[in-house]
């Protein structure tokens, strides 16, 4: 197998491969864990970055306008993006950065987000603060923690387990995270209340493949589940369908 380099990597993050190009990428990613990991390395970097930037300086539409006045090239034939950033200064630079570090909707940092958290768990040496494989235990621990409450399903009869949970904070709102798990394979579910950064992943279930991730998410009387994991998405389906069978939660 012939791995890609770096900078193919990078494009592909940016999104600014040709089509062909980008199908090959996302099906080398999904059996290729070195190439995986480097992208998965990148992509987490630009994510804190622009988070960094983005509470460090958030640059008014009346500064932005200013800046591009006066950057502006004086005739088209010598417009030439480049330029633009060569001749600028570091600190106007730094604060177009905000948004060049857009490369993803905002529901797509979302789902990266999750991603993170997931990986950090599982590389945690306390990857749960309750540990319990009784629903009845687990969902307990979160009262007086959590501005919500939300229900568990019966695993019975299934080949998932329940591991435990811990707090978590999804695009800075409190919530859930429960693992589960199945085979040699363990999956987090996320449980937060929904709000307007969630609006553009839909209400409906949506499913999506971030490297050797599968997730799907969706919205249910007030709140936003999220669920990812490397196992098969239709593990991730099966789980997702058992949540949606418990209990509407009680406010």
């Amino acid at each position: 197998m012939t791995c890609f380099p770096a900078d193919k990597i990078e494009a592909y993050l940016d999104n600014e491969l040709a089509a062909q190009e980008d199908r090959e990428m996302s099906q080398h990613l999904a059996s290729c864990h070195s190439c995986a990991a480097t992208a998965f390395g990148s992509r987490k970097l630009k994510l804190s970055v622009k988070r960094a930037a983005s509470s460090a300086f958030a640059p008014s539409a009346e500064f932005q306008a200013r800046i591009r006045r006066s950057v502006a090239p004086r005739s088209k034939s010598f417009w030439l993006p480049g330029l633009i950033f060569a001749t600028a200064a570091l600190a106007l630079a730094f604060a177009f950065a905000v948004v060049a570090l857009r490369p993803h909707p905002a529901s797509q940092d979302l789902l990266a987000e999750a991603t993170d958290m997931h990986v950090a768990a599982l590389a945690s040496t306390t990857p749960v603060d309750v540990v319990s494989t009784d629903r009845h235990t687990v969902k307990p621990w979160f009262e007086g923690r959590l501005p919500f409450t939300f229900d568990l399903p019966d695993l019975q009869n299934s080949e998932f387990r329940l591991i435990g949970g811990r707090m978590a904070y999804l695009s800075q709102s409190p919530g859930a995270q429960l693992i589960f798990g199945i085979r040699k394979h363990q999956i987090s579910v996320f449980i937060a209340q929904e709000n307007r950064e969630f609006a553009p992943l839909g209400a409906g279930s949506r499913t999506e493949q971030k490297l050797n991730f599968n997730l799907e998410t969706w919205s249910d009387h007030g709140l936003r589940y999220v669920v990812v994991s490397d196992t098969t998405m239709a593990d991730v389906n099966a789980l997702s369908g058992l949540l949606r069978t418990a209990r509407p939660p009680s406010w």
